[in-house]
């Protein structure tokens, strides 16, 4: 399988300030690659360095096999920060302007565009407007000029209400669908969740942890369970040496078993042994803001 980038020991630096040590990972063709850390963990310094606009101390990087070039660079759209739309333009007209400036795709290409953000039929509308989500769909438009395969993100629901975070969730999932490959750094665990088949979590500069999002999530078996008696279920795992979590609204219990060894035939059969009956049964995913705040806090 090709990869889409790249990255191999990438260090950048800001004087004493070590913004990126050592980052190496790989973006697989296909994907929406997120990219988490709280605030100063080298989320934005990264697609800067990717995208040209800054320079590594150290380390490479690579588009496609080959060094950054400028024909490399017209495979990738960006958006590292909003655009300058003119608010009393139209967004065919903005983006008529984006394409003369940039030089990326054809005037023929802007209809093509508008219409996989889905703003086509608003598209003689003032950017004034537009909502903003619309906005930032119309600013994703202009990354898509001349097709590109690659779309970088920075924060692309960053200051969005709900409505307009929903629009370019969907909106993402779509573009990956037509066989674009997103490399987005967020925030937003849960919206990221939603989107993303692969995740790098960042602190102060340092790579946590990445891969395929269900094996990031899955660092441990958690077995939910439910029993007429939970406390006496929770202290027949406590006794064998089980972390443990009681919902006693729910009444159901959660016990952790190591990556990998959580059978559920096994454990149903063991707790009948010991005169336990067990009404409820099932192996949860932990949720990626459990597992990000597991790893940034430590």
């Amino acid at each position: 399988m090709d990869i889409v980038l790249s990255l191999q020991n990438i260090a950048k630096s800001y004087g004493p300030v070590r913004a990126l040590n050592g980052v190496s990972f790989d973006v697989p063709p296909g994907s929406v690659f997120g990219i988490l850390g709280p605030n100063g963990s080298g989320k934005t310094t990264l697609l800067g360095i990717v995208m040209d606009v800054l320079k590594p101390n150290s380390g490479d990087f690579r588009w496609f096999g080959q060094p950054g070039s400028p024909a490399q660079r017209r495979k990738i759209g960006s958006l590292l920060e909003t655009p300058n739309f003119y608010t009393y333009l139209s967004a065919v007209d903005n983006l008529k302007i984006t394409q003369a400036i940039s030089g990326r795709g054809t005037a023929a290409d802007i209809d093509a565009v508008l219409k996989k953000v889905n703003l086509y039929d608003r598209r003689r509308y003032r950017f004034s407007s537009y909502s903003l989500g619309m906005k930032q769909r119309l600013a994703i438009a202009a990354a898509l000029l001349g097709n590109p395969k690659v779309l970088v993100l920075d924060e692309p629901t960053n200051g969005l209400d709900p409505v307009g975070i929903a629009e370019i969730r969907q909106l993402i999932i779509e573009l990956r669908d037509q066989g674009h490959t997103i490399i987005m750094a967020s925030h937003l665990l849960d919206e990221v969740e939603k989107v993303c088949t692969h995740v790098a979590i960042l602190k102060t500069g340092n790579l946590l942890t990445m891969g395929n999002v269900e094996e990031v999530l899955m660092d441990e078996d958690i077995v939910e369970m439910g029993t007429a008696d939970i406390q006496a279920l929770a202290s027949f795992f406590r006794n064998e040496g089980h972390n443990v979590a009681v919902d006693e609204k729910a009444n159901t219990l959660q016990v952790i078993f190591a990556r990998g060894t959580a059978r559920l035939d096994d454990i149903n059969r063991h707790c009948f042994e010991n005169g336990i009956v067990l009404n409820h049964l099932l192996l949860k995913k932990k949720r990626l803001e459990a597992r990000f705040f597991e790893l940034t806090n430590n």
